[in-house]
């Protein structure tokens, strides 16, 4: 909800939450403030946390800071796209390390302009980091900048997309950010209650993850899922429907492919 409707007139922190908790979502995830606590805890919010980490240092106070603040799970962009995967690697293995001594739940995300931001990218980062631990690393699955990246088609994401399936079910933060081919963020509705075509593709494609997800292990328990739509970044076409009502109905529409899919994997 950053600059949300606009820069100019952007909502008030208290104007936010109160437009979440009236949605009907569970929490709220940014990089979190006293402020935020204090009115998320006032809503009953659930809080998730994020950051960028290029320096372990930096990140450890961070981390600190966070849990100070009442989170547990944290979503990390890890370096930068021009990381190779060595050092990448071998930072997730100290931060994740950091993270579980803390008692937080890190996950790095698969992200554009970080060093996780290709399926080759990741997949090497991944190799190396369970060669180093035995492990498999935590990650917040954001599919829609692997989607963008190798321009996959509707009738290929599940087979494109869900290639990690271990990976993918040992995860417990999902970013789903409708895409298509083309476009890290596709407009759910067309402004005048309908959804779009675009959206109806990316929405059979949540409900295999979802599905593919509940047949694995379930790690404690939970799904953290954050519909995620940005306004800043380039993220929003000008010429799509406004941000914030388009989530609202997302949310909606990914409940019932989270209860279709707990139909299907039984």
């Amino acid at each position: 909800m950053v600059g949300y409707p606009s820069p100019r007139r952007e909502w008030t922190l208290g104007r936010k939450l109160d437009a979440i908790r009236d949605a009907g979502f569970d929490g709220v995830a940014a990089y979190l403030t006293p402020e935020i606590k204090a009115g998320a805890d006032a809503r009953g919010l659930k809080l998730m946390s994020g950051f960028d980490c290029g320096n372990l240092k930096v990140a450890e106070q961070r981390l600190r800071d966070q849990r100070a603040l009442g989170a547990h799970f944290i979503n990390i962009q890890l370096l930068d796209h021009d990381t190779p995967p060595a050092p990448a690697a071998a930072m997730a293995v100290r931060l994740i390390k950091l993270s579980r001594r803390l008692g937080l739940g890190v996950h790095v995300e698969v992200h554009r302009d970080t060093a996780t931001e290709t399926p080759e990218k990741y997949t090497e980062i991944a190799r190396r980091y369970r060669r180093a631990t035995g492990e498999i690393m935590p990650v917040t699955w954001d599919h829609s900048h692997f989607a963008v990246s190798k321009h996959v088609m509707p009738k290929d994401y599940s087979a494109r997309l869900l290639a990690w399936p271990r990976e993918i079910q040992a995860s417990q933060m999902f970013h789903l950010r409708p895409f298509n081919s083309q476009h890290c963020q596709v407009p759910v509705t067309n402004g005048r209650g309908r959804l779009t075509p675009e959206f109806t593709d990316y929405l059979a494609f949540v409900e295999d993850l979802f599905t593919l997800w509940l047949r694995g292990p379930r790690p404690g328990g939970e799904l953290w899922v954050c519909p995620e739509m940005g306004m800043s970044h380039g993220y929003n076409v000008s010429t799509n429907p406004p941000v914030w009502p388009d989530v609202v109905r997302c949310r909606r529409e990914l409940l019932g492919a989270w209860a279709r899919a707990r139909r299907r994997a039984g």
